[in-house]
């Protein structure tokens, strides 16, 4: 995620706050020929004639009121700008609504305006992005529990997002941070599936549970559970086919794995150079898992940044992690405060 996304923002904004100053010091001025006459007319003391002619234009000048009408022709622009980099309709609204109730007929310093509204978007991004929890964190608390049973973490999502490679970066973050784990190689309708997430626990150290092409994901999952039980193993890492959100066999098929394994947590995971796209995807299968956290994959590469707004928001269920890259170590622990950063506010 860079920071492209709002430095045109930051433009506008600033020239947004140059527009309003000009058009009320414009206004000011008027206003303030009016009242020199009426002072004139009205003081007889000439040094009490200056000082309060003078306070006048002092507490007119150094600060100013947003109207109905001034912000209205700018919120079309910001609106255009935040679907422009992939932020949906919805949360582009929402975030102007917001920021209408935050400024319009506020007083603001003239030389904060700018600095005013930067502000109060970042707010109102803060409150749109739920706030994460740690993974490490949620299965070090099973692992305290006396049942001793492994947390069980499933993985949905459509084909090509990256969905096995993120499986094995986060087993490897896992192990970085002093958790085992086991595969289940329960993607057995793609080509190749299974020999691929078996790569990446060679590589890594990790044992993985398979059968043959064609069999029972649910059966492939349920078996990797069983090994770490007897094992001793920590967490299960479920890996499954690829599908698309409008495939309803695909989906009851991962239903069927959910109901079997019970997992702790079901991660959606979408690319974010998607757009909007994703925003379906994901609530297709929200409905048929109800899930409880997001991954995003190539984040690297995406130079807008809308994508993490509107899913967050419209499913209303955290980011978990971003992929940067192809390595293992290319994932990130998603960091609300960084991500803000990140987009220059």
């Amino acid at each position: 995620i860079t920071r492209s996304m709002f430095k045109f923002l930051k433009e506008k904004l600033k020239n947004w706050a140059g527009k309003i100053s000009k058009h009320q010091e414009k206004e000011i001025r008027e206003e303030e020929i009016k009242e020199s006459r009426k002072k004139i007319i009205k003081e007889t003391a000439k040094d009490e004639k200056k000082e309060s002619f003078f306070e006048r234009i002092k507490g007119k000048i150094s600060r100013v009121k947003i109207s109905e009408k001034e912000f209205e022709v700018y919120s079309e622009e910001l609106e255009m700008l935040l679907i422009e980099n992939n932020v949906a309709l919805e949360v582009s609204q929402k975030i102007i609504n917001e920021l209408r109730e935050k400024v319009i007929g506020k007083e603001f310093l003239r030389k904060e305006i700018e600095s005013e509204i930067k502000d109060n978007l970042k707010e109102i991004i803060e409150n749109i992005l739920v706030e994460p929890f740690s993974i490490v964190e949620k299965i070090r608390e099973k692992m305290s529990d006396q049942a001793k049973e492994p947390y069980v973490i499933l993985f949905c999502g459509i084909n090509g997002t990256g969905k096995t490679t993120t499986i094995a970066k986060i087993a490897d973050h896992l192990k970085r941070n002093g958790i085992t784990c086991v595969l289940a190689a329960s993607d057995t309708f793609r080509a190749a599936s299974i020999e691929q997430i078996k790569k990446h626990g060679e590589k890594l150290g990790i044992r993985v549970i398979s059968q043959d092409y064609g069999a029972d994901p649910a059966a492939v999952a349920f078996d990797a559970i069983k090994y770490a039980k007897r094992n001793f193993i920590n967490c299960v890492l479920i890996d499954t086919a690829g599908r698309m959100h409008t495939a309803k066999n695909l989906i009851r098929e991962i239903e069927k794995i959910s109901k079997v394994c019970k997992p702790d947590l079901k991660i959606f995971v979408g690319e974010s150079i998607t757009g909007n796209d994703i925003i379906e995807q994901a609530k297709s299968f929200d409905w048929a898992l109800n899930i409880d956290g997001i991954v995003l994959t190539k984040a690297d590469i995406d130079e807008k940044g809308g994508t993490a707004l509107s899913v967050g928001y419209i499913l209303k269920k955290p980011i978990l992690y971003l992929g940067t890259g192809q390595e293992y170590n290319k994932i990130e622990v998603f960091d609300k405060q960084k991500f803000i950063e990140k987009l220059g506010l």
